[in-house]
């Protein structure tokens, strides 16, 4: 497994690295099947230190976690923690998807933007109905079932997730409720 290991305005060390990769290994060599590849980054909020994990799998899913402590082993060992979680409660899940996926997860390319938040006030008429656009990068939109995206989505500890269905091949939508349960939007199927 290849492991990107790095700080943003903070020093990393050799005998982190080498904790890292151990450590990390370990889980994801007990519960995952051949990982490709690890993006460990560090940063500081305040006087904590932050460790951002992202472990891709040769099925084409991804596991995140994030962890935060005073102390910069104890922010790893919280993420390598919650990652471990995940990893264990996925692990059926993501062999039985595995046995029936013949080949990677395909990933189309996509346009992202981030638009300006409203720091005005909320009476007030705006003076454009184009939103501002701070940032525009590329995003890949991967080619799953349902159940999959779902299971990604989780993995991912995100609220939403847009994908490319395989039965359908259109664009669709899962994301969390307010009540706990997941919606799935399927343009196609509206009538």
């Amino acid at each position: 497994m290849l492991y990107q290991i790095s700080g943003k305005q903070i020093d990393i060390g050799e005998s982190l690295q080498i904790h890292v990769k151990s450590e990390l290994g370990a889980v994801v060599e007990k519960y995952a099947e051949r990982p490709t590849d690890a993006q460990i980054v560090f940063s500081r909020s305040a006087s904590e230190f932050v460790c951002e994990a992202v472990v891709h799998l040769s099925t084409g899913l991804s596991a995140q976690a994030r962890g935060h402590a005073h102390d910069i082993y104890a922010a790893f060992d919280s993420a390598a923690e919650k990652m471990e979680k995940q990893l264990r409660r996925y692990k059926r899940r993501l062999k039985d998807h595995h046995r029936e996926r013949t080949s990677p997860v395909e990933l189309s390319r996509a346009s992202s933007y981030i638009l300006a938040g409203s720091e005005h006030d909320e009476s007030a008429e705006p003076q454009s109905l184009q939103p501002i656009i701070i940032a525009e990068m590329e995003t890949k939109i991967p080619s799953l079932s349902v159940g999959e995206a779902v299971m990604q989505m989780e993995l991912a500890g995100s609220p939403v997730l847009v994908f490319q269905n395989e039965d359908k091949s259109g664009v669709n939508v899962v994301y969390r409720r307010e009540d706990g349960n997941i919606g799935w939007i399927d343009p196609k199927n509206a009538s």
